[in-house]
Order: C-alpha cells, then structure tokens, then sequence
C-alpha cells in the first residue's frame, strides 16, 4: 500500500500533522496503535485557549469546564490568586478530544487506521517502509515520508537514528471527588513535600469531581499517595480517589527531528512546554509545519534529510526560543529549597506583580510575563524576587 505520508500516532499533533499533509495534497494515511483513538488517557486535559485555537476546533461537547485562573500554594500553604478574569484554559475530556481531531484530519481526506502497530521501519527502494500488525493481521505500508508522533517512546524516531528526549518525568493523576477552593480555578502546589523539583495539582472537571496529580522523576505514587492522604490542604477535601492514569513526560527535545523520509514532531520529539508539561500547542503548531513540509516535499520526489530540515528550521524558529527559555526557568526551579520558594510567593504576593501577571500572563509564551516583570524595576517585591534568583544562580 503505497502513500505520500503516513502518520504514525493518532494523538494532537499526530491528526493534526495528517490533517495539514493532506490539505497540502499528500497522500496520507493516519494509523493508531490503539483500537480506540484516545485510549488510554495519558493526560491532566487543561488545555490553552491558544491550543484549542491552533487545533482549529470549535467549541464541542469535549469541554468539561472552563478555568479563569489558579490559586498557587507555596510550601507553607501561603497561598496567592492568578485571576485571569477571563477564560485563560478548558478542561477537556481527552478520548473525545483527540477523535474529534482524528475526524478533522479524515475530513480533510486522510485514510485513518486503529489498531495498526508499527513493528519495525526501514528505508527501501519504494521510500520508507513500514511492518505493522493492524488487526491481528501483518501489513506492509510503504511511504514517501513518515511522521513519528508516537509518543515519548518514540519507535520512530529511534528507529530513525533520532534518539529520544534527554529526559523523561512522570506524570501521575487521578479523579476524585474534591472541593475546590474556587470551581473556575485550578490550585498548584509547590515544594518538595508534593514534588520535588514539579509541582502538584488540582483541575476541577464536572461536579464536585477534581482532576488531582502531580509530576516527578522517581516515586510519582508514593507522592500522589502523601499527597491524597497526609498533606491536609489536599487530603481533607479529597475523597473517593478513583481513574488513576500515569505516562511519560518528555523534558527537553531532541537535538534533530528530521531524517531521510522522517520527520518527528510532538511528545516524541520532546516539544513540551517545560515548566507546565503541555503538548497540546507546541505539538500542534509543530505538527502543522510537519504535514505541510512532508506533503510538499513528497510532491517534489525529494524527501532527503537535507530537504526535511526544513522542518526543523522552521519549529525551532517559532517557538524554540520559548522552550529555551522555559529550560531554563525549570532548571532554576529545580534548584529552589521549600524555604526558597516560600519567600519567592512572598515576594510574589504583591498587588501590582499580581496586575502584571493578570494582564500579561501566557502559558504558552512566558518569556512575555517575564520581560513585563523586569519592567517593574521600581518595586521593592521585585528586586527582592530578583536577587532570590541571582542567589539561586550563583
């Protein structure tokens, strides 16, 4: 069976890149190793304004909540509001998410398979070829150009010689029936006791149901478990924990994400948002220049890595600054003591800083917020936030 681009992993980014190589008149097949797209959930599902507007999604059934702002509590349970007085974030329900995309991607005249998994990928005479079992049956798939968003275990991209992300964290969650401070607000807890080096949270979905989990390197379950049981301005409002989901989250992306016939794009080529572990956006902006490259260079008989780099040229302009930069500020979290970041939300707890981050506060670019809060030069809250850093630093 014979394509001009086939996609591998129906998530976000993996429709989306179906949809745009499609659209730019490839070719393109879309196949999921699941039976189901969207299943198994691996995500909180607090999703950008922003990213459901560069998924190109109008609003759907698939939105459980929407969140105006969070309550950020530092380890001594001091606490400050970022009211964003508007809609800043959705609550989705990922398995209708992701099969609304999927449908999107169909519409624009991509051939989608479930149950399809990719056992082994390889260059050949007929472009890149691909051995798959799709529905108990072993199938061959041939393609000019094959597109890895299969995941944080990418087997493309290592089959690629693209390696993986320099690091992966774990993310662990579970639903419970909670009673949120504010049913608009989502609440983060930072400090070692809830995850050292991450932070923890708490998304209200539908009822009095909450989203509650946190991320870390290693133990994720015993820091959920401390969390739901002995840390009291979680464990007395929470109760009846049920739906726990766990997955890999990649920190920091891969050093390229193109070769010969493959280019990689969303979790598997580590384009996450490295202070709040999102994907949906990066993945999705990524993923349109992914489908609209693979498509043209398909089209041209031309899909040699030097052709492809284009790709990488381009994601790294749009937003590699960005993920940079959130590197960066996650680094310098990670080396922040509980005694640190309580007199950092102190610091923070002011306000005309709580003004600025309301007005210019962005998930999705906050390199913006932090150029405005150096702006602020003449607030004494602020150089006291400066030089908390500048000792970290040194």
């Amino acid at each position: 069976m014979d394509y001009d681009v086939i996609v591998v992993g129906a998530g976000p980014a993996g429709s989306m890149a179906a949809k745009y190589a499609a659209k730019n008149g490839a070719r393109t097949l879309l196949i999921e190793e699941h039976s189901m797209i969207g299943s198994p959930v691996s995500c909180t599902g607090l999703i950008s304004v922003n990213a459901i507007k560069e998924c190109e999604l109008p609003e759907g059934n698939y939105i459980n909540k929407k969140i105006r702002g969070a309550f950020v509590y530092a380890p001594d349970n001091r606490s400050i509001p970022i009211d964003g007085r508007r809609t800043m974030a959705l609550v989705v329900e990922r398995k209708i998410f992701d099969r609304e995309l999927a449908r999107m991607a169909a519409l624009a005249g991509a051939e989608v398979r479930v149950d399809t998994a990719v056992r082994s990928i390889k260059n050949g005479p007929e472009g890149v070829e691909l051995e798959a079992v799709s529905e108990g049956e072993v199938t061959r798939f041939s393609s000019k150009v094959v597109i890895g968003a299969d995941g944080v275990k990418s087997k493309i991209a290592r089959s690629a010689g693209l390696g993986r992300a320099p690091h992966v964290c774990s993310g662990i969650q579970v639903e419970a029936s909670y009673e949120p401070r504010d049913p608009d607000f989502v609440e983060i807890f930072l400090g070692h006791k809830y995850a050292p080096k991450y932070f923890a949270w708490s998304v209200p979905t539908s009822g009095d149901c909450c989203r509650i989990g946190l991320n870390a390197d290693n133990d994720a379950h015993v820091y959920l478990n401390k969390l739901l049981t002995e840390h009291e301005v979680v464990s007395k409002k929470a109760r009846s924990a049920v739906d726990l989901i766990m997955g890999g989250i990649p920190v920091g992306t891969l050093k390229c994400t193109a070769a010969d016939g493959v280019l990689i794009v969303g979790d598997a080529a580590g384009q996450v948002k490295p202070i709040s572990y999102g994907g949906i956006y990066t993945g999705a902006r990524c993923a349109k220049i992914a489908g609209e490259i693979s498509a043209k260079a398909a089209q041209e008989n031309n899909v040699s890595a030097r052709r492809l780099m284009e790709y990488d040229r381009r994601w790294r302009s749009e937003i590699g600054r960005e993920l940079t930069f959130g590197l960066k500020a996650r680094q310098i979290f990670g080396r922040m003591s509980d005694d640190d970041i309580n007199e950092a939300i102190a610091a923070l707890d002011d306000p005309a800083i709580l003004e600025m981050i309301t007005n210019y506060g962005d998930i999705d670019q906050p390199s913006s917020l932090a150029r405005q809060f150096l702006g602020l030069s003449t607030n004494k809250r602020v150089w006291r936030f400066v030089k908390l850093f500048a000792r970290i630093l040194i």
